[in-house]
């Protein structure tokens, strides 16, 4: 019993065509009543489930547009049109069929994660791996996965390693993940065992957060399709009061069976649906889970766009950006990074895999730690290849008074917007680490998107500082920021910008959930696990990054501009034929059949949401992709170079002058910087001129990769004119050119993560 309830739509479609079917049969071997029973059957059916479509409108005190439907019904028994009566009853039968079909879709594109949910882990252990429950694991346990084996919790890699995120991202080619990168759990290990530190319980990771949004979607009642409604609220009276009349006038209640024939409201009924539920299928498919019909519907009509800050327009994952260490220091900034990046091995907190990462890139070798003890809110400290080695806060790490060269790196990180880690080696102040929270290189590309797809206004709305938030502002090109915000702040922020226009709020973390429930359409990010703001929003991106919100709203717009065209073809075809079926030129029978070529063109219509439309997303070849990737990676090797500019500069502030650093940067330049811009004006160029349409989108960047040679040649021009101990007028050229190669180098950065490698499909931020 139970399985043919499930099954029920097939079971009235099946139903009521095979009762039209055999009546055919039997009116055409001259059997009129068997086919009048039969006819009248299939109408029956139709009556019935109309009935408790009605009965459950309603008893959710909604309006229904199905009342046209019942009364079609209803009255083709009553003046006798059998046949009449059993087209409409297969029209309706088959319009559930399609919408269940369309909503199943919708969901199996939601459930392909759930039924690969991890129940068990495999921890490491002194004697072995030992498998255990996934529900056992802890923050901070080691775990092993092996080939094929999904990751069972989110943890940080403790070695590099293939992973296929296809189930998360919908990216089909492995992906290569270092040392010290974050990995969410559900993806797969593509290539050999993996060993990673578990940094979240298995119900705080990612993959328990996507069941549970998937299953509130699951749980949520059919879409609310606002569309449908609004077009019913005018329909239901305009066809009563027509077929009304055409009684009235006429005095021939046939010709109100016909007008109510013809104004069966399949269009509203299905074509909506359909369109909305194909829409949602589409942005799942990219990443996004949208709660609903309504919510889609919402997301399309939204004309102002509020961005929290860290995690959303930012990648909310510090990155190493320098190594600060005194002039004549007992260890070179190299070997404190690497023994900060051992002992970090180790921790599970946010800044680590930073580190970690860093020392991966610059191609360290790292050492086990030892002894390692975690003190909350002050640091860690262990034993690293023999060295006692501490990191944390300064008061935790710095003696009284501070050195001057450490109170130089905090100066820094303060007017730079960083964090700083200091370390210290053998109880000896060794460095300062300095971390940024760069901005997504999605975010610019993101914000222009939404602004041609019809967001009129973009708001920055952050709990952090002026500066910092009025920095980031400008480089992803919003028109307000608003910093120094508590979650009271932002609900405030949120009703203003609703008073205007349709508000969505886009944030991340648990202080945004309230402004997110508060918007007309709450959007989390809940990449790498489930929060409070998942739970908030209307709409959740499971892939980690920012720009799939824009492919989003273009699905949600199109999905509306297709739902409109569909009803008003099917509604304006359906008031053509109530004229004519109410000056009594079309019979119910003939209405009935003529409806259904309607709801055929509506829905073929509403059908369209599902091919391809504008996207958002640059689509790449296999070989493009691959080749963005290796240069990305090469980039990414190169990167600590930019740094060390600076700090070269920042290195000849007193005498004695040795220009020994920089001839020694000078190589690496020449040697590996230069190499690699060559290696992208003569490979990124070309594949990005073909993923942007033109050669004149990468004119800018071709230029910067001239007057970076430029610029180096300068210096080599100089250095070489000069002795080893330089003096002062001679060391000032010298610094002038190294920090303007130096601005030069970042601005470049910053374009060229922005325009080329944010095309490519990785969901990992660079």
């Amino acid at each position: 019993m139970r399985r043919w309830w499930q099954r029920r739509e097939q079971a009235l479609f099946a139903a009521t065509l095979l009762l039209v079917l055999i009546g055919s049969v039997a009116a055409a071997a001259d059997a009129p009543d068997v086919a009048g029973a039969l006819w009248n059957a299939a109408t029956l059916l139709g009556l019935g489930y109309s009935t408790a479509v009605l009965i459950g409108a309603a008893r959710r005190r909604e309006a229904s547009v199905d009342v046209i439907a019942w009364l079609a019904l209803a009255g083709a028994l009553w003046v006798g049109e059998a046949l009449a009566g059993a087209v409409i009853a297969v029209m309706l039968s088959s319009g559930v069929l399609l919408e269940a079909r369309a909503a199943a879709r919708a969901r199996r594109e939601l459930s392909t994660l759930v039924a690969r949910a991890p129940r068990t882990a495999r921890r490491d252990t002194a004697s072995g791996p030992v498998e255990v429950p996934v529900a056992e694991v802890v923050i901070g346990d080691r775990l092993v996965v092996g080939s094929g084996e999904i990751v069972p919790v989110d943890g940080r890699l403790l070695g590099p390693a293939v992973l296929d995120e296809s189930a998360l991202t919908g990216e089909p080619l492995p992906v290569e993940r270092r040392s010290g990168e974050d990995v969410r759990s559900g993806v797969v290990n593509a290539g050999g065992p993996v060993r990673l530190t578990a940094t979240a319980t298995a119900e705080a990771s990612t993959y328990a957060g996507v069941v549970r949004l998937v299953e509130q979607a699951q749980a949520a009642s059919a879409p609310s399709v606002r569309i449908a409604d609004r077009f019913a609220v005018a329909f239901v009276p305009v066809t009563l009061l027509l077929a009304g009349a055409a009684w009235a006038v006429t005095g021939d209640p046939v010709r109100a069976v016909a007008v109510l024939v013809v104004a069966t409201p399949c269009p509203l009924l299905l074509a909506v649906p359909i369109a909305i539920m194909s829409g949602i299928s589409r942005a799942a498919r990219n990443g996004v889970v949208v709660k609903g019909g309504g919510a889609l519907e919402r997301l399309a009509a939204g004309r102002v766009m509020l961005f929290d800050k860290t995690g959303t327009l930012t990648a909310g994952r510090p990155v190493l950006t320098d190594v600060v260490t005194p002039a004549n220091g007992p260890l070179p900034a190299g070997e404190v990074l690497r023994l900060a990046a051992g002992l970090d091995q180790s921790s599970a907190h946010v800044l680590a895999g930073a580190i970690v990462t860093a020392a991966d890139d610059r191609g360290l070798r790292l050492s086990p730690p030892e002894e390692v003890q975690e003190r909350h809110g002050y640091g860690v400290q262990g034993l690293v290849d023999g060295h006692r080695v501490r990191l944390g806060k300064a008061a935790w790490i710095v003696p009284d008074p501070m050195p001057a060269w450490m109170r130089q790196a905090r100066r820094r990180a303060a007017l730079d917007g960083s964090l700083t880690v200091f370390a210290a080696i053998d109880d000896v102040p060794a460095g300062v680490l300095l971390l940024d929270d760069p901005v997504r290189p999605q975010a610019p590309r993101m914000v222009r998107a939404l602004r041609r797809a019809g967001i009129s206004r973009v708001v920055l709305v952050t709990g952090d500082r002026a500066d910092t938030a009025e920095a980031v502002g400008r480089v992803v090109g919003v028109d307000a920021v608003h910093a120094d915000c508590d979650p009271g702040d932002k609900l405030a922020l949120i009703r203003a910008e609703q008073r205007l226009a349709p508000a969505v709020m886009v944030g991340d973390g648990i202080n945004d959930a309230p402004a997110l429930a508060a918007a007309e359409v709450g959007v989390a990010l809940a990449a790498r696990g489930a929060t409070a703001s998942a739970e908030a929003a209307d709409v959740v991106l499971t892939v980690d990054r920012i720009d799939a919100l824009a492919d989003a709203i273009l699905i949600a717009r199109r999905c509306r501009v297709i739902a409109l065209m569909a009803v008003l073809t099917g509604m304006g075809l359906s008031a053509a034929a109530m004229i004519v079926a109410a000056a009594g030129h079309l019979s119910p029978a003939a209405g009935a059949l003529l409806q259904e070529g309607i709801d055929v063109a509506a829905i073929a219509i509403a059908l369209t949401a599902l091919l391809p439309g504008r996207s958002h997303t640059v689509t790449m070849n296999a070989t493009d992709r691959a080749t963005a990737r290796r240069l990305y990676a090469e980039h990414r090797e190169v990167r600590p170079l930019v740094e060390q500019v600076r700090t070269v500069a920042d290195a000849l502030n007193l005498p004695p002058y040795d220009l020994g650093p920089v001839r020694a940067l000078l190589d690496d330049l020449e040697v590996r910087l230069l190499a690699h811009e060559r290696a992208e004006e003569a490979e990124l160029l070309p594949i990005m001129a073909r993923a942007l349409g033109g050669a004149e989108t990468t004119s800018g960047l071709s230029r910067t990769h001239a007057e970076i040679d430029h610029q180096i040649g300068r210096l080599r021009r100089t250095v070489d004119d000069l002795v080893e101990q330089a003096d002062a007028e001679d060391v000032t050229d010298v610094r002038r050119l190294l920090y303007g190669l130096y601005a030069i180098l970042r601005l470049h950065n910053a374009q060229e993560e922005e325009g080329a490698f944010s095309l490519v499909p990785d969901p990992q931020t660079p």
